[in-house]
């Protein structure tokens, strides 16, 4: 079953969710179950940006062939489902590309990517490859690719659909599914369980790079990571005395 996206999510989940890593989060959902929510293999193009966190609007390759997609004026295919998808993106949404795990042709490149990142898309992440990459990486906009290639899409793939679920790097992803994105890659969060994570895995975020710090400072593994109580009670009292430090700068104000 898809999920249902008619409720929008509320803000505040967008925000919580964009001050997480990717590992975070997949901790999150491997104790609710989701055991490989990442997109293994897909790297950032370029270094103009840290991350991203928006809603999966989806496209599905398939193989092309010669009698549907003839050899010719790649732009003149017929099949016009990718600028239907480009030109209908909105806000906050993610193109996400099943190419199959096949970089023998590009999914998109510069000239979509570009239109795309106008019409306020908050990513483009594809399991195959991209065309234009330095172009791309000059635009500073997520994207996400396994490899850069000059061949057009048409010589290998056909747009098939959109907006139905798909498989991306392995991954299952429904329409309206939350995708986070940071500089080691990309996380797929149901859409079910978006709200639901997004408060405690900023505050373990929080402890665990204050756990971080205890070890660069010299403390062993065992009672630090994981944390036993008597780490946990010394992790509570410096949490409040940071936040009544922040109340008695804020009264000042």
């Amino acid at each position: 079953m898809s999920p249902d996206v008619s409720a929008p999510l509320d803000d505040s989940v967008f925000v919580r969710l964009s001050r997480v890593s990717t590992a975070t989060l997949a901790t999150q959902l491997y104790r609710r179950g989701i055991r490989q929510p990442f997109l293994v293999g897909l790297t950032p193009v370029g270094n103009g940006f840290d991350g991203f966190v928006g809603e999966a609007f989806t496209m599905r390759f398939i193989p092309s062939r010669e009698d549907v997609d003839p050899v010719g004026d790649p732009y003149r295919t017929g099949n016009v489902l990718q600028w239907e998808a480009i030109e209908s993106i909105g806000p906050r949404q993610v193109l996400v590309v099943d190419s199959r795990d096949d970089t023998s042709a590009a999914s998109a490149g510069d000239m979509l990517i570009t239109r795309a990142m106008k019409r306020g898309a908050a990513a483009v992440v594809t399991d195959g490859a991209f065309r234009d990459g330095s172009a791309i990486a000059r635009l500073g906009f997520p994207a996400y690719a396994r490899a850069v290639t000059a061949t057009t899409r048409p010589a290998s793939f056909h747009v098939a659909d959109l907006k139905v679920p798909i498989g991306c790097a392995g991954v299952a992803v429904y329409p309206g599914d939350v995708l986070v994105g940071d500089r080691d890659g990309i996380i797929v969060v149901p859409r079910a369980l978006a709200a639901e994570i997004a408060e405690p895995a900023v505050e373990q975020e929080e402890l665990e790079q204050w756990l971080h710090d205890r070890v660069r400072e010299g403390k062993p593994l065992w009672g630090t990571y994981p944390p036993d109580a008597e780490t946990l009670a010394e992790y509570t009292a410096w949490k409040s005395a940071r936040n009544g430090h922040r109340t008695e700068e804020e009264a000042r104000v």
